[in-house]
């Protein structure tokens, strides 16, 4: 019994020490090749961005609704036009008109023609100037003094919902790129009109909404519209620019390594770093742009003769 039990540790001692050989020949067995680049800083432009959701909306939407009950008899304008103040925008009959010109219409041409000029038709005025989005009552409908007959818009404005976090990186007049979700190769360059005092809590996460203004509004802007929008925070235009891959960090002290010659080393260069964005580096001292800057990575592999192999098979 005893000898059983010996030969069953045997047995496992043996798969245990195998096992543990295998994973230590295999990790000798990686390969370490350092990958090394050559670079020259450019001159370019940076900017770093604060990038948010919003919707597009009227800045100051105003519903135009009948003084009285009654009838819809013209519509004079259409949805996409453009009204000035004091406008007429239709012609209504109230309840009563619309009755008495129905019942002198059964009575013959001229009895209707009598009343038509006798009894004015009440106009609908437009009080701002803008733009007719909403107009879908047709000539004929009763309308109640509670229907909106259309809707006016002075102008169209893009809403964004920004994160608190975020908030304190945004200034009025700051400028601002959208996008609209319809459109995505369109940029619009915007800016930032209005930045509410009030929070709001969406899923949780707090919120202030921006109000920001397109240079130009393009004629395929539509209420409702979801858009993105990427507020720009720092930028330069004439910036030292090297890859972020090229620079190291040792005890908070940035540097990067300058080429000396074809032969000699590399020596390191303390820099001073400026706006980073997700690829590129602003460097405002420390190298300039006639330097070679070297790049090393690293890079491991595992021979492929190794893939598949047992190590308890003769010759292993």
């Amino acid at each position: 019994m005893k000898i059983k039990k010996l030969g069953i540790f045997f047995i496992a001692f043996i798969i245990l020490a195998g096992s543990v050989f295998y994973i230590a020949g295999m990790k000798r067995q990686k390969t370490t090749n350092e990958v090394v680049k050559e670079i020259s800083p450019v001159m370019g432009s940076i900017r770093t961005f604060i990038s948010s959701t919003g919707t597009i909306l009227p800045k100051n939407r105003l519903e135009i609704k009948p003084p009285v009950n009654g009838r819809i008899e013209r519509i004079l304008v259409k949805e996409g036009d453009e009204v000035k103040i004091g406008d007429i925008l239709a012609w209504m009959s109230s309840t009563e008109r619309a009755a008495l010109l129905d019942a002198a219409r059964g009575k013959g041409e001229q009895d209707f023609s009598y009343w038509e000029t006798a009894y004015k038709p009440i106009p609908l005025i437009a009080s701002i100037d803008g733009e007719v989005i909403v107009e879908k009552i047709q000539p004929g409908q009763t309308v109640t003094a509670s229907d909106p007959v259309m809707v006016l818009s002075d102008r169209l404005i893009v809403r964004a919902q920004v994160d608190e976090t975020d908030i304190g990186k945004i200034s009025l007049d700051k400028k601002a790129i959208i996008s609209i979700d319809a459109y995505p190769d369109t940029k619009i360059n915007s800016i930032v009109e209005h930045i509410y005092y009030e929070s709001q809590t969406v899923n949780n996460v707090t919120i202030y909404e921006v109000d920001i203004v397109p240079e130009e509004i393009p004629k395929f802007f539509r209420s409702g519209m979801n858009a993105s929008i990427d507020f720009i925070g720092q930028s330069n235009d004439n910036a030292l620019l090297i890859p972020a891959e090229a620079v190291y960090k040792e005890k908070d002290v940035s540097y990067v390594l300058v080429k000396q010659g074809e032969d000699a080393q590399p020596v390191r260069a303390a820099v001073k770093l400026g706006i980073s964005d997700d690829k590129n580096v602003e460097v405002l001292s420390g190298i300039t742009k006639d330097d070679k800057i070297i790049i090393k990575s690293k890079m491991y592999s595992l021979p492929k003769n190794t893939r598949g192999k047992n190590p308890f098979m003769p010759g292993h």
